[in-house]
């Protein structure tokens, strides 16, 4: 019995990666843009993530004009300042920060249905 060379499996740690790129200097920072449902075809967009020397303000007075909806910035405990979206706009806000250089497009986590 001792002839036979037998592994034993080691625990998997799928989170490993991760961690590890969160100790490591050059963390990513993802933009998150979701979407909630209100009731019937209503809908709200938020966006998430933005870096905190840009002007929500300025870059939500840019997305209303541009895509004729209301909105408006929320402060959360927890997550800081959220930008708040009339409508289904995640592809539209997606593609106006990166056309706007806010943002890459590898860095954006687009949510929902």
């Amino acid at each position: 019995m001792s002839d036979l060379d037998i592994q034993i499996p080691t625990a998997f740690d799928p989170f490993a990666d991760a961690n590890a790129e969160d100790s490591g200097g050059g963390t990513k920072e993802y933009m998150h843009i979701r979407i909630q449902q209100r009731n019937g075809r209503k809908s709200l967009t938020t966006v998430q993530g933005l870096k905190k020397e840009f002007s929500y303000n300025k870059i939500l007075k840019d997305l209303k004009k541009e895509f004729c909806c209301n909105g408006t910035v929320v402060q959360d405990p927890e997550l800081g300042q959220v930008i708040q979206l009339q409508g289904d706009q995640r592809k539209n806000v997606s593609t106006f920060l990166v056309q706007a250089g806010i943002v890459k497009n590898d860095n954006i986590k687009i949510h929902g249905f």
